[in-house]
């Protein structure tokens, strides 16, 4: 409401971290995408960024079948959401999320790289290096947000649930400061 928008959302992002995990006893898996050992934290936020569901599993799992676990926990929480944002890991994802849920699934790409061009004519001027995807760094930065926590820079924890805790805690101390910035 303090920024002019609908307290309910109506388009959600979504996307996977992968972390190391500590030596502490829990489930674990081996990201063969990333090369790294650990858990996936899956995150839906609003376009504001906001966490609307977190889902902690062995990094193992590939991202479109944990997806389904994590946005079935959706079902009925966030009626007005009509679409989802993600990258082409969840590319396969479209029929299950308008069966299921109604939404519509838009896969954001990144731009392409290597241009054919016939000789004699100048190369196309392509992004070079990193390039901000449209609404795609917005669950990006809600990472950089949470890694800030030192207790989430890594995985600590035994139990998946314990590390979504701490996800949630660090997104409640976010939005307090906010909310008392706002206050003053």
């Amino acid at each position: 409401m303090l920024a002019g928008r609908s307290p309910e959302p109506h388009a959600a992002i979504i996307d996977s971290q992968t972390a190391r995990t500590s030596e502490a006893d829990g489930e674990r898996g081996y990201d063969g995408g990333k090369r790294i050992s650990g858990r996936k934290r899956h995150l839906v936020v609003d376009t504001q960024g906001l966490i609307l569901h977190v889902l902690v599993h062995p990094a193992d799992l590939h991202d479109r079948k944990a997806a389904e676990a994590v946005l079935d926990d959706l079902r009925g929480r966030y009626p007005e959401v009509e679409c989802l944002f993600a990258d082409m890991g969840y590319q396969g994802l479209a029929t299950w999320l308008e069966k299921e849920l109604g939404w519509t699934l838009l896969i954001v790409k990144r731009p392409r790289r290597w241009v054919r061009v016939p000789a004699g004519q100048p190369a196309p001027e392509m992004p070079a290096g990193f390039t901000v995807l449209p609404q795609r760094w917005i669950v990006e930065r809600t990472f950089a947000w949470l890694v800030r926590n030192r207790r989430l820079a890594k995985d600590w924890e035994g139990l998946p649930a314990t590390t979504e805790t701490w996800i949630y805690l660090a997104m409640s101390r976010l939005m307090t400061k906010r909310l008392a910035h706002a206050a003053a």
